[in-house]
């Protein structure tokens, strides 16, 4: 019994765990916008060494509550995404 209670409460702790880090604020800048669909691309800046050529991976993200007219290709945003995998959504979302 005492064994179940610990493996309960170290799966309760993941769970949470997660979901905080499914909320965390994020920075990018806009590289696409799909207002019909309501997605946009989002191009995180390239973490690691300095001088690298090559960008950060660009993602495509459903966007919650549609704030996108505000919204240009170019523009540097801070975000929080929920969700995992293919299905991520963007909660929040501010032009910088």
């Amino acid at each position: 019994m005492r064994q179940a209670k610990t493996i309960f409460a170290a799966c309760m702790l993941m769970t949470i765990t997660s979901a905080a880090m499914a909320q965390q604020a994020l920075t990018g800048t806009v590289t696409t916008i799909d207002r019909i669909n309501g997605t946009i691309g989002i191009q995180q800046p390239q973490g690691g060494t300095v001088g690298a050529s090559a960008g950060g991976a660009t993602e495509q993200l459903k966007v919650q509550g549609g704030p996108l007219e505000k919204l240009h290709a170019g523009d540097k945003v801070t975000y929080s995404v929920s969700g995992t995998g293919a299905t991520r959504t963007i909660t929040t979302i501010e032009k910088q």
